[in-house]
């Protein structure tokens, strides 16, 4: 190892220390889950949104609120509903009779964590409104333009087991997302720990351990962090499988009608580089692409019918593709 990932690395392992902080306070919180929390982290650290699935009550709109107070950073959050408009997120101009001109309120957007919660509830143009910003990281109201503040992190939440009454997210709209993220149910232990919090009222406030500034600063370091070419082929031959799998001696042509986007190949290295840094390591390994790959890639692969006929998942094509590309 040279002296420059030597170097890098040494650097690395004191922005990962300056993170432990916000991951324990987040866990006093939290009950279990730990696994989620990294990579909301992982995915804050590389400037991404995340898109979290998961069944009612098991803590989704508490994780980020809990995240944000621990950042000390502005917080809002949208409860998306079918008759929101987009300047109910954005924001708009009122007449000011007295002084005879317009005023800019700001909508709930001009925060620095955002919770759009049940974001599938909303009509496709509130959700557009949304994902506009969150790629732009700017806001158009009435012909103005407003910057949206830094860090700018959106957290979407949706229910997979409710359709009625509900906008399925476009896949040109999920692509946007870095992360899809699936959160299961606490264990049986966990859930006793739960019960004592919330029925012998035990109150735990998170504390504000780190600033918006440290992520910033986590977020302009990270481009630094090495990634080599056999880590760079390594990564655009996972997302190519999912595309020519064949050429991978994989049999999954009839069960994928539309591989990963561009934007897949970026996230995982930039994913994988934030797995890294958070591992206090200046450089990436296979394991570190490995780790975060099914949470990038399954928004990303576009089923057939076919495949959900046979009971074929994203997930299980994932595995697939990670099985046969083969590691630097």
């Amino acid at each position: 190892m040279n002296e420059e990932i030597l170097a890098l690395t040494k650097e690395a392992k004191q922005y990962a220390d300056l993170l432990i902080p916000l991951r324990d306070e987040i866990s006093r919180v939290i009950v279990g889950q730990c696994e989620i929390v990294d990579r909301l982290v992982i995915s804050l650290v590389a400037d991404g949104h995340v898109l979290l699935e998961g069944v009612p009550g098991i803590a989704k709109t508490l994780l980020i609120k809990t995240l944000a107070q621990g950042i000390d950073a502005s917080f809002s959050r949208i409860q998306f509903t079918p008759d929101l408009l987009p300047a109910d997120i954005t924001g708009t101009k009122i007449f000011n009779q007295q002084s005879s001109s317009f005023s800019t309120v700001k909508g709930p957007i001009f925060s620095q964590f955002v919770l759009a919660d049940e974001i599938n509830r909303a009509p496709p143009k509130v959700q557009s409104a949304l994902l506009e910003a969150m790629q732009e990281r700017q806001v158009t109201i009435q012909g103005e333009t407003f910057k949206l503040p830094s860090p700018f992190f959106v957290l979407a939440t949706e229910n997979p087991i409710e359709h009625e009454g509900t906008y399925p997210l476009p896949e040109a709209q999920m692509d946007r997302f870095m992360f899809k993220i699936i959160m299961g149910y606490p264990s049986k232990a966990e859930e006793v720990t739960i019960l004592d919090r919330f029925t012998e009222g035990i109150k735990i406030t998170p504390q504000p351990v780190i600033t918006a500034d440290t992520i910033l600063s986590l977020q302009q370091f990270l481009p630094r962090v090495y990634a080599d070419v056999e880590i760079k082929n390594y990564v655009t031959s996972i997302v190519d499988a999912t595309r020519n799998s064949e050429c991978y001696g994989l049999q999954l042509a009839d069960y994928i009608a539309y591989g990963a986007s561009p934007r897949a190949t970026i996230f995982l290295v930039l994913g994988a580089k934030a797995h890294a840094l958070l591992r206090g390591r200046g450089y990436v390994v296979p394991e570190d692409v490995k780790a975060i790959a099914a949470e990038v890639l399954r928004h990303r692969i576009i089923l057939t019918y076919q495949a959900e006929a046979d009971g074929v998942t994203t997930d299980s094509v994932i595995i697939q593709i990670l099985k046969s590309v083969p590691v630097p």
